[in-house]
């Protein structure tokens, strides 16, 4: 009965322990947070609570079980002690990469506030992504090896793992050549600037946004709410779209087909005139000019800018809508016209 006490002491006390020095922290974190409004980084190590919890409770309980002289306990002493170290080991790698994530997302945060060039910020984003996922591969690979290390018969196994680590790493190295080719093409695109989170790019004749890149492989979100998954290496080994680099600025034209008697001039007047009302032209360039012609009509080509391509497409379609109604109300003679006549044949008759 004693022992049964004495176990339950230890288990309240570390479990009371715990919650009090989780509190305290998450408190002092709450009032830094609370003093230095300018950066985000104490909010964010609040995260940190639940591997703080962990941790403390495990590194208590390998300390203290030994004062309670519970019989079960006592003859699977040594089981217990590496349980509670593989516990300890598992809690210090999560409350690892959360302190890392915490400290880079505040700098992010503090940096992005401060920037003013958007295609910078999203270089920043995508590097900082991709270095987050390398930190927490990096410490789950090194948790899990301290964690082997622990049992002995993988201890006696190092040297010769060591000494087949040569021919190990070759035959991987075949087998996983296209995850490896995948890994390093994730490197150089976070680190080569060639795309970036937030760019619109065309992929494989698809428009749409980058939603989210990884170390092997990156999603786009297309007009209609699609989401296309390609490999990094697509992007390092094919050409590609990126509307979005040296500026999220664009430039789209839109042509609409008249009849050889289309007044030009009052049409690019009534276009300059449109595009002072529309309020996704940014007002940087415009122009109107017959581009083509043929035996049946004219070609006009509207040229319009916008500060994005979510704004350039409705800038296009309202232009287009916008010429098409005011030809046909004020010109209707200027529309396209389907010239028919009778055959040679039928007129000698």
């Amino acid at each position: 009965m004693e022992s049964l006490l004495r176990l339950a002491i230890v288990l309240g006390g570390s479990v009371l322990v715990t919650l009090a020095v989780g509190r305290a922290a998450d408190r002092l974190a709450r009032r830094a947070d609370a003093r230095h409004a300018e950066t985000p980084l104490w909010g964010l190590l609040r995260r940190c609570r639940p591997p703080l919890y962990v941790v403390l409770l495990t590194a208590l309980l390998r300390w203290s079980h030994r004062a309670s002289d519970w019989a079960p306990l006592r003859d699977h002493r040594e089981v217990v002690d590496h349980v509670l170290l593989l516990c300890l080991i598992g809690g210090g790698a999560w409350l690892a990469v959360r302190v890392a994530s915490a400290v880079v997302e505040s700098s992010y945060a503090r940096y992005a506030v401060r920037s003013r060039d958007p295609a910078r910020v999203r270089r920043v984003r995508t590097q900082v992504t991709l270095i987050m996922r390398v930190v927490a591969v990096a410490v789950g690979v090194l948790a899990a090896a301290v964690a082997l290390v622990t049992f002995p018969s993988f201890r006696t196994l190092g040297t010769s793992l060591l000494a087949s680590a040569g021919i190990v790493g070759i035959v991987a190295g075949v087998a996983a050549q296209s995850t490896l080719g995948n890994l390093f093409a994730g490197f150089q695109i976070a680190f080569g600037d060639m795309v970036r989170i937030g760019d619109t790019v065309v992929v494989g004749g698809e428009w749409g946004q980058v939603e989210e890149v990884t170390l092997t492989f990156l999603t786009v979100r297309t007009w209609d709410e699609r989401r296309v998954t390609l490999p990094v290496s697509y992007f390092t080994s094919r050409p590609f779209e990126n509307w979005s680099r040296g500026g999220a600025e664009v430039t789209g034209t839109v042509f609409v087909h008249c009849d050889h008697s289309t007044p030009v001039a009052p049409m690019r007047a009534r276009l300059r005139e449109f595009l002072g009302l529309c309020p996704t032209w940014d007002g940087r360039g415009w122009d109107l000019a017959v581009t083509d012609t043929s035996p049946t009509g004219i070609t006009v080509r509207a040229l319009v800018t916008a500060k994005d391509a979510d704004d350039l497409w409705t800038t296009r379609c309202a232009v287009r809508e916008e010429l098409v109604r005011w030809l046909a109300r004020e010109h209707p003679e200027a529309l396209p016209r389907v010239v028919t006549a009778p055959a040679d044949h039928a007129r000698r008759r």
